[in-house]
């Protein structure tokens, strides 16, 4: 996971994980360490990622730093994936999948922008 220079923090899964509850701690904690305070834009690359537990959805579900987040994956399966994933529990933020990283950047960029506006 880092925070990239476009104050957007991008955390990549391993190819092939089963995202558990302790993974889904682990990875909300970094969030929230890196977001130091403040709220920013998450960017999750899921690309192939196996599976995604109840418990890790229960924890995607609450609050964390995360302003807004783009879920990235490359195949119909992490569309699946991740539309299941949002849909079993409600996301706690404004939540979009993207096969497109560009895409997903100015997504979350233009959003962001958009709320400093007001």
């Amino acid at each position: 996971m880092t925070l990239r220079e476009d104050g957007i923090i991008h955390l990549v899964w391993n190819s092939a994980v089963k995202i558990e509850g302790t993974d889904a701690q682990a990875a909300v904690a970094a969030v929230n360490a890196l977001a130091d305070g403040s709220e920013c834009p998450l960017l999750v690359d899921m690309t192939n990622t196996a599976s995604v537990t109840r418990q890790a959805r229960a924890v995607f579900s609450l609050p964390c730093a995360a302003s807004r987040i783009a879920l990235l994956g490359s195949s119909p399966v992490d569309r699946i994936l991740a539309n299941w994933s949002a849909g079993a529990q409600k996301p706690p933020c404004p939540t979009q999948f993207f096969n497109s990283l560009t895409k997903a950047t100015l997504w979350l960029l233009r959003q962001e922008h958009a709320s400093e506006a007001r």
